[in-house]
C-alpha cells in the first residue's frame, strides 16, 4: 500500500497519508478539505540484513542536487547518518 504525499490547496498543508485502494480518498488532516494536489516524492528504499547496503548508489560525485544532504550532496533523501 504506497504512501502519497499531498498538499492541500485550501490551507497550503504539506502531509503524507497511506492511500489503501481505489475507493480510499485523501483528506487534509488540517482543515479536512478534499481540493488536494500529489507531490512528486522520491520512494524509500528497505534495507534487510545487517550494516548498510551496498549494492545501491549513494551519491559519490554525482548530481549535486540530489543525495544525502552531506558535503557535496542537497536533498536529504538517502538517510546516511
Amino acid at each position: 500500500m504506497p504512501i502519497y504525499e499531498y498538499r492541500c490547496e485550501p490551507c497550503d498543508h504539506h502531509f503524507e497519508t497511506l492511500i489503501r485502494g481505489n475507493g480510499d480518498t485523501a483528506h487534509c488532516p488540517k482543515c479536512g478539505g478534499i481540493d488536494l494536489v500529489k507531490q512528486f516524492s522520491v520512494p524509500a528504499a528497505a534495507q534487510s540484513g545487517h550494516g548498510r547496503g551496498s549494492s545501491l548508489p549513494v551519491c559519490e560525485g554525482g548530481d549535486p542536487s540530489f543525495g544525502c544532504g552531506q558535503g557535496h550532496c542537497g536533498s536529504g533523501m538517502c538517510g546516511l547518518d
